[in-house]
């Protein structure tokens, strides 16, 4: 099975930290987002990977280059006009079924931290599918969604049964942001920019198609979700991840101080921290909890429930959670 991870954003809402970096590539615990994503795909035996990019991609590119160090095959397409989830899928067909055989994929987006059992989501979407088969029908696809209180604000799905009825509409769920589908069932979608709900899946159901839905919290396995659009929610992964959720297939060591770091002795360290890999941490300084050090960075000054990125330099208190 293959796997398309969406990339291609503007990252507007980070703000000055969009302007750096592309989204995906934001340093949660050191790591960028996006290796979460990879790491959790090549765990569950998806090694062939399709990436879009946009903004930055070049940074993408420099840095997970072509997979090897995760155990992928990591292929990239570049979007000169940004597509949307849909448009960007269909851009895409032709590294993601190059023989032709219609296989199934699974889409994922490349903002997110999520622990989702990519293994039973296949199952569960192979199981659907020869049902609809069976039965005469089609399924179009099965997307992931879990139930949250504030399902309106995050574009509301409706669940019956365990088939999507409606989004966007009234229902209980929020759409996590990965689903299976084919390359026929996208290659329907309009040319140019398109969105995978807007025109695809919505219309579809509306016209009598079936999706049907994995229920991430509805006696799946399943874990940690975060989505990463905000710095406020950057800043909360990070915090969560140091404090001890779980990830079954995390892409590296998230918290402690890497053998390579360079503590002096008068300084304290109070736990949970990640200190990076050629971090120096000055005489006199307090590193307090929840704080993440990046490789390479200098701290000279004493900092709590911060995120200072690979590189970046701290002689004085900063103005804000998060360095770079």
């Amino acid at each position: 099975m293959r796997a398309m991870l969406l990339c291609a954003g503007l990252s507007t809402r980070l703000g000055p930290l969009g302007a750096e970096r592309p989204k995906p590539m934001l340093p949660v615990c050191g790591i960028p987002i996006l290796a979460y994503g990879v790491a959790n795909l090549v765990a569950h035996g998806v090694t062939e990977l399709v990436i879009n990019t946009h903004h930055l991609g070049e940074v993408i590119q420099r840095e997970l280059g072509d997979g090897r160090q995760y155990g992928a095959r990591i292929q990239y397409i570049h979007e000169p006009v940004i597509l949307g989830t849909g448009g960007g899928l269909k851009h895409a067909l032709a590294l993601l079924d190059p023989d032709g055989r219609d296989e199934p994929f699974l889409s994922c987006n490349g903002k997110l931290i999520f622990d989702v059992d990519l293994t039973a989501l296949v199952d569960a979407y192979r199981r659907a599918a020869a049902g609809e088969a069976a039965a005469g029908g089609e399924l179009l696809g099965m997307m992931v969604v879990r139930r949250v209180p504030d399902a309106l604000d995050w574009g509301a799905v409706d669940v019956q049964d365990g088939r999507v009825r409606d989004i966007l509409g009234t229902g209980e769920h929020m759409f996590c942001g990965v689903h299976v589908t084919r390359p026929s069932v996208v290659a329907r979608l309009p040319d140019g920019e398109a969105c995978m709900i807007r025109q695809g899946y919505l219309p579809w159901l509306r016209a009598g198609g079936v999706v049907r839905a994995f229920d991430h919290a509805g006696g799946h396995a399943g874990g940690y979700f975060a989505e990463h659009s905000t710095p406020e929610r950057y800043v909360e992964s990070n915090r969560a991840l140091l404090g001890g959720a779980q990830l079954r297939h995390p892409p590296g060591r998230l918290t402690g101080i890497d053998p390579m770091a360079r503590i002096h002795p008068s300084a304290s360290i109070e736990e949970p921290v990640r200190i990076g890999a050629g971090a120096v941490i000055g005489p006199g300084v307090a590193i307090g909890p929840y704080t993440v050090v990046g490789d390479g960075a200098v701290v000279n000054a004493s900092i709590s429930g911060a995120v200072v990125w690979a590189g970046a330099r701290v002689d004085a208190p900063p103005a804000g959670p998060i360095v770079t």
